[in-house]
């Protein structure tokens, strides 16, 4: 990167630091995680309190900003423990869920905290503290100035189950001064298809493999699984599912559902209604939106007894419980793929054999999409209206819902192995001796 423009980079997060902590207190108000350790979002960490055993054994550093990479980095995790049982993990996350989902991942000796903040004087204190041996970004987090100092402090730093859209290309091209660098700075880049390979090497960046998505390798929780199909089997509806909503899709669905019920009650309609929202800050405020609609909502926290409350929707209001939900819906509607926001991961519903419809808006998962629709286990709709449309009749053709299930399931099975292939290129890279 030039000169001037890493100094005017450099000079723009140093002058970002009062909005940063303006927007913690705010996000704090509806998720109090945003609370914890707010001063390691600056580089100002505690000393560790526990140290490992063997404090020779270099930090293995995966940085997992939020969910879904978190996810995803616990798949990758599993294969480089077994590949190397003694490995000692730092893992850093930016959201609250992405640092309460990677709470379940940590072995004694390992450590978590927040990445810093991409300011100069707050990366310099977070690599000076920890002294990482090799790095591991997932998937989409490119910070320019964590890559240069990376950079000058000789880190190899990777890039695993990369992805990158149309989208983000093309913004990543109109701040190529800013882009370039950071991804020519990557030691290597481990992409999830070739379309995103293509992407990245055109951004500088070297891609050493095309190893596949991580979460195909994903298992699905046998104990939900079980529970969600003795569910689906004991109710007498079929379950409809508007999967991961995201804001503003909510509403969408209350407006298509208006449209189609037409003489009929929700109650009296063939199927059962179930959303469950992508972020649990949102949960009182869909209840509240579907309550307002005229809707009896009966939410899973409430569930008692072992068996869901009978209502006019269900609302999925907990966390780490999608495999349960999938298993218990027949047809999932794929949230943020109605609204322009890119989709949402649809790979966990395959491996629960969940069909799914999708909205016109799956450019973060094009690759897994395509893959979906072309085997049968998706359809695509144009709109909210067209897909509860489409799943209804879907769920009302055994035959047609029986073959996309097994599509869905054969999806899942057919494309493991990234997670083995991907462990091997890290630990290829590890130093000799550490």
């Amino acid at each position: 990167m030039p000169t001037l423009a890493r100094a005017l980079y450099a000079g723009l997060t140093y002058l970002a630091y009062p909005l940063l902590r303006r927007k913690l207190r705010r996000r704090a108000q509806a998720e109090p995680g945003y609370a914890v350790a707010v001063e390691e979002r600056f580089g100002y960490y505690a000393a560790e309190q526990h140290p490992a055993q063997d404090a020779q054994v270099g930090w293995l550093w995966i940085h997992a900003v939020s969910l879904g990479e978190t996810r995803a980095a616990a798949i990758l995790l599993a294969a480089l423990r077994q590949q190397r049982p003694g490995l000692r993990l730092l893992l850093t996350h930016s959201t609250a869920t992405g640092r309460a989902e990677g709470q379940k991942l940590l072995h004694p000796g390992d450590r978590q905290v927040w990445l810093p903040w991409d300011s100069p004087s707050a990366v310099q204190r977070f690599l000076r503290q920890f002294r990482p041996t090799l790095g591991v970004l997932m998937e989409t987090e490119v910070w320019p100035n964590l890559i240069a100092a990376c950079q000058r402090q000789h880190l190899p730093l990777v890039l695993a189950n990369a992805r990158l859209n149309e989208k983000s290309y093309r913004q990543a091209q109109r701040l190529g001064w800013l882009a370039r660098p950071a991804y020519a700075g990557l030691t290597a880049v481990y992409a999830q298809s070739e379309a995103d390979a293509q992407r990245l090497r055109a951004l500088g960046a070297k891609v050493a493999g095309v190893l596949g998505n991580l979460k195909f390798d994903a298992v699905p929780d046998a104990t939900q699984i079980a529970q969600g199909q003795h569910w689906r089997a004991s109710y007498p509806k079929p379950v409809l599912m508007l999967a991961s909503s995201r804001e503003g899709e909510e509403a969408l669905w209350l407006q298509a559902l208006a449209a189609q019920q037409a003489a009929q009650s929700i109650a009296q309609m063939p199927v059962q209604w179930l959303i469950v929202p992508r972020h649990p800050q949102r949960f009182d405020e869909v209840a509240a939106l579907l309550a307002q609609a005229g809707l009896q909502v009966s939410r899973r926290s409430q569930w008692t007894g072992g068996q869901p409350i009978p209502a006019d929707v269900w609302l999925g209001d907990s966390l780490g419980e999608m495999a349960l939900y999938y298993s218990l819906a027949s047809v999932a509607l794929l949230g943020g793929s109605f609204a322009p926001l890119g989709g949402q991961n649809l790979i966990e519903a395959a491996a629960c054999g969940c069909p799914i419809v999708v909205g016109p808006h799956s450019f973060n998962f094009a690759e897994a999409t395509a893959l979906a629709l072309a085997q049968g286990a998706a359809r695509p709709a144009q709109d909210m209206a067209q897909a509860v449309r489409w799943a209804g009749a879907w769920v009302q053709n055994g035959p047609a819902l029986a073959a996309a299930q097994a599509a869905a399931h054969n999806l899942g099975q057919a494309h493991r192995g990234a997670a083995q292939a991907s462990a091997s290129a890290v630990w290829a890279l590890w130093p000799p001796g550490r």
